[in-house]
């Protein structure tokens, strides 16, 4: 498995990749997502590209324009969005998220959940059952367990 994170470059092949779309913590004391979810995708023997939008080491050294530029590119090439949106109003409101939701809900590769509870989601949850047929699912686990044994992405059976 090959992570690519926020402003890094990456030609893409012909390996599966997956854009690891949702809110982003907005101050070092919020722990993100996004490490669980590279640790399932692994765990599910996922051998293609993940892209991260956020550094490595949490440090943003680049303008939000060129955040902006990255998230654009990546979005529109890769071969999934893996939408997850634990939303927290204060420290992951996930505004943006809503936006990129809207751009790609009828591309045919979202794959959307939320944990129980997060607000605001209602309106997401009424989208994404409208073009895609599927319910939100409600774990990051089972979401992407979903995306893996839809496509058969993984390398053994997890």
């Amino acid at each position: 498995m090959k992570i690519v994170y926020a402003i890094d470059k990456y030609d893409l092949e012909n390996s599966p990749s997956v854009f690891l779309a949702g809110p982003t913590p907005r101050s070092p004391e919020v722990k993100s997502w996004r490490p669980e979810a590279i640790n399932l995708l692994e765990e599910h023997g996922f051998n293609g590209v993940v892209f991260v939008p956020e550094t490595e080491d949490g440090i943003w050294k680049r303008s939000y324009v060129d955040q902006m530029e990255w998230e654009h590119r990546y979005l529109g090439c890769c071969t999934y969005i893996l939408m997850w949106v634990p939303r927290d109003l204060k420290t992951m409101p996930a505004f943006t998220t809503n936006i990129e939701f809207g751009l790609y809900i009828d591309s045919g590769r979202i794959w959307y959940g939320r944990p129980d509870g997060a607000p605001n989601n209602v309106y997401l949850d009424f989208i994404y059952k409208k073009f895609t047929g599927a319910e939100p699912q409600k774990t990051l686990w089972d979401l992407i367990h979903t995306i893996m044994e839809r496509d058969k992405l993984c390398q053994r059976n997890s």
